[in-house]
């Protein structure tokens, strides 16, 4: 009787510390929603978030071994890219939309702008395989893993065997992007009542939740949804969104709704990254709304802000900007593995 006391005691004491182990790779802030993700059916470990992650940053996932997740995806500027409107890939392809900004993933019960990606362990795929991003074949891609002795390594110390399956590859690196969580921020201090506002940053959050909250409700600053932002359709893209995926036409001219978190580095914005400025944003949404039927209905009314009142939503905005979350080591280039 003493032993099974012993054994049960030990094995409680067990799942303590694996417990408190995932715990510390992924936390939920307080007060924030249960995430979507199903964590049961892919536990974290700290060694298949470093596959992921080494996965995230080299190019072998892409047909000519040029281009990367981090290509389009850079840490640095919000997990996105800032210096075209529009994603490139292998061979300088230009692709038809912005890269979206990645954070806070597992929250999220779809991917992409028009929400064709319904599960994170499938979302790489559609890069990988697109012929205007990396344009490889999976199959191939995981053969190439294969070949390389670091990635047996990786795979043994992920999985306890070296064996590389596609599902292993794409469940790695889901681990790596679910521990992108951007919850430090200004906003998130004083929500925490670790900081306050100035008077010019409370002003520009009463506006907030007057004007932006719900599309961009806290606290992940997106309600997940897909909705018609006002946008005249560019001629050249005559891209239609969501309906694209649904081939409903009330889903015309909807994409996804984008968070706000780090939105000072996620330039340029909109689904084209047409506007490279905040500045430019607000005028859109005060001068610039394209009336059509699917409109969003809290755009059918008009936004009013003075030029001052700009100055204080754009102060209060800046407040969502996470540098811990942009200059986090554990989130950039693994260059003690990919490197050996």
């Amino acid at each position: 009787m003493k032993n099974k006391v012993f054994i049960f005691i030990g094995l409680c004491l067990f799942l303590f510390a694996f417990t408190a182990k995932e715990k510390a790779l992924f936390e939920i802030p307080k007060s924030w929603p249960k995430p979507y993700y199903n964590f049961a059916k892919n536990k974290l470990t700290a060694e298949k978030i470093l596959l992921g992650r080494v996965l995230f940053y080299d190019p072998v996932l892409s047909r000519n071994n040029t281009v990367s997740c981090a290509n389009c995806h850079s840490p640095y500027n919000a997990f996105t890219h800032v210096d075209h409107a529009l994603s490139h890939g292998i061979d300088d392809r230009i692709g038809t939309r912005n890269s979206s900004a990645l954070m806070n993933l597992a929250w999220h019960p779809s991917f992409m702008w028009d929400g064709a990606i319904n599960h994170l362990d499938m979302q790489a795929l559609a890069p990988i395989s697109s012929h205007n991003e990396m344009d490889e074949n999976f199959a191939k891609a995981v053969n190439k893993l294969l070949q390389q002795n670091k990635y047996k390594t990786l795979f043994y110390n992920a999985f306890a065997d070296s064996m590389v399956t596609g599902e292993r590859t794409l469940k790695a690196l889901s681990q790596f992007m679910l521990t992108l969580v951007c919850a430090n921020t200004k906003y998130d201090k004083v929500m925490r009542k670790e900081d306050s506002f100035t008077v010019q940053e409370n002003n520009g959050y009463l506006l907030f939740k007057q004007h932006c909250a719900a599309c961009h409700r806290e606290p992940l600053f997106t309600n997940l949804q897909f909705e018609n932002n006002g946008l005249p359709i560019d001629t050249t893209l005559n891209d239609l969104g969501r309906m694209h995926i649904s081939k409903l036409t009330k889903d015309s001219c909807k994409f996804k709704v984008p968070t706000l978190r780090n939105i000072e580095f996620s330039f340029p914005y909109m689904h084209d990254g047409r506007f490279k400025r905040l500045q430019e944003v607000l005028n859109h949404y005060t001068q610039g709304i394209h009336q059509t039927s699917t409109l969003a209905k809290p755009l059918q009314k008009p936004i009013l802000l003075n030029t001052n009142q700009k100055v204080d939503l754009i102060a209060f905005l800046l407040t969502l900007s996470d540098k811990s979350f942009l200059f986090n080591p554990a989130f950039a280039y693994p260059k003690e593995a990919l490197n050996k």
